[in-house]
C-alpha cells in the first residue's frame, strides 16, 4: 500500500491578500526623516471578513476609535515583516505592533507565512525560516517593540508564541488564551472564556442531550448550558452564547491491487482501522477530539481507499466580568497576566 497523502482541513474564513504598501498603507511611511521617529502604535488587520462574520471590520472600527494608524492590506507575516523593515529604513520605529488575525485552537493562526504559503503554526514558521521563504526582520527595528496578537486562544499556545517572538525579533509578544470579541453589544472589545463540545456532523442528539454532556465535562462551571446552546449571539449582559463550526479530516490511500483494500462496512470498522494506523491515530490525537465524535465515511475509487471524517465543534463563550463588579466586563488590558500570556 502506498500512501498518497494525509490531509487535515478546518472550516475557517479564507483570507485575501494584497500587495504590501498599497496607497493606504504607504501613508504611514510617507514622510521619512533623517532622525528616527517613534510611532507609538500601529495595527495590522490581517484578514478579510467573509459571510456573516465581521471580526475584522469590528476590530478595525475599534482601533480607529483609539486613533491608531491601521494597515488592512497585508495578510501574511512576510508582508508585515517587509513593512516594518521598510519603515525602519525610513527612520520610523514602532513601540507597539497590533496584529489582528483569526486563530484556531487546533490548527494555528489564519495569518499565513507568505501569500501562497501555509497557515501559521510552529512547524510552518520553522519551515518558512529554514527555506528563507519569509524575510528576516532587522533586529534594530524591533529591539524595543511589543507585539500584541488579537487572535482567539493564541495565548494558550506558548510554543507558537515563542516561535513568533523569535521570527519577529520582538522585545515582547502578548496574546490572550481567551477569545477576543470586537463590536460586542455591551463592550466594543472584551474577552470571553471558551468551552467546547463535539458531535458527529449532522448527527446531533439535540440541545438537551448536548447540554448534559457540557454539564459532565464542566461540572463546576455555573452556566445554563441549554440556554447557551440555544443562544447564537450576545443577547443579554454577561450571559454565555454559542457558535459552531466543522472540522473535516480526510485520508487517501493507494493500493497495489483492489483486492488489498480492506472492507470497512460501518463507523466502528473505520475507527478500528484508524486506531491501528499510528499516523492516522496521531492526527486525531493532536486534534484532541474523541474519535467517536466524528462522522466517518469510506469510499473506494479504483484502487484508492478514501476515508473522510467530520465533527461539529460547539463553542460556548462566557464573557469575562470584573471580579469586583459583575455589572462590568473585565477590561482587556494587555498588561494583565491573568488575561494575557506575556513573553
Amino acid at each position: 500500500m502506498n500512501k498518497c497523502f494525509i490531509l487535515v482541513l478546518v472550516s475557517v474564513l479564507m483570507l485575501g491578500s494584497k500587495k504590501p504598501f498599497s496607497p493606504q498603507s504607504e501613508t504611514a511611511l510617507a514622510y521619512p526623516l533623517e532622525k528616527e521617529r517613534i510611532v507609538e502604535s500601529i495595527v495590522f488587520i490581517a484578514g478579510i471578513d467573509e459571510g456573516d462574520n465581521t471580526y475584522y471590520n469590528n476590530a478595525k472600527r475599534y482601533f480607529e476609535k483609539q486613533g491608531m494608524p491601521i494597515v488592512d492590506s497585508l495578510c501574511t507575516i512576510d508582508e508585515i515583516i517587509a513593512y516594518v523593515n521598510k519603515a525602519g529604513e525610513q527612520h520610523i520605529k514602532f513601540q507597539e505592533i497590533n496584529i489582528v488575525s483569526h486563530s484556531n485552537a487546533w490548527l494555528g493562526m489564519s495569518l499565513k507565512t507568505t501569500v501562497n504559503g501555509e497557515r501559521i503554526t510552529v512547524k510552518s514558521l520553522q519551515r518558512a525560516m529554514a527555506t528563507n521563504s519569509i524575510a528576516s526582520i532587522r533586529d534594530e527595528f524591533m529591539n524595543d517593540t511589543k507585539v500584541i496578537f488579537h487572535s482567539c486562544g493564541l495565548g494558550k499556545n506558548k510554543q507558537l508564541l515563542e516561535e513568533l517572538k523569535h521570527v519577529l525579533a520582538a522585545e515582547q509578544v502578548i496574546a490572550s488564551p481567551y477569545f477576543n470579541v470586537f463590536g460586542g453589544k455591551y463592550a466594543e472589545h472584551y474577552l470571553a472564556k471558551p468551552y467546547y463540545g463535539y458531535y458527529p456532523t449532522a448527527e446531533s442528539k439535540g440541545p438537551a442531550y448536548l447540554a448534559k454532556e457540557f454539564e459532565q465535562e464542566y461540572p463546576n462551571v455555573a452556566i445554563e448550558w441549554f440556554t447557551a446552546l440555544k443562544t447564537r449571539q450576545e443577547s443579554s449582559f454577561g450571559e454565555a452564547y454559542s457558535f459552531k463550526f466543522n472540522i473535516p479530516v480526510e485520508w487517501e490511500f493507494t493500493f497495489d491491487s483492489v483486492t488489498d483494500i480492506p472492507t470497512l462496512e460501518d463507523k466502528e470498522a473505520i475507527m478500528d482501522w484508524i486506531s491501528e494506523s499510528p499516523e492516522m491515530a496521531e492526527v486525531i490525537y493532536k486534534l484532541q477530539i474523541p474519535i467517536e465524535k466524528f462522522r466517518w465515511r469510506s469510499t473506494v475509487k479504483g484502487n484508492k481507499l478514501i476515508i473522510k471524517g467530520k465533527t461539529t465543534v460547539l463553542c460556548i463563550l462566557a464573557p469575562i466580568l470584573q471580579s469586583n463588579d459583575v455589572n462590568e466586563y473585565q477590561n482587556a488590558t494587555v498588561e494583565d497576566p491573568s488575561l494575557y500570556q506575556i513573553l
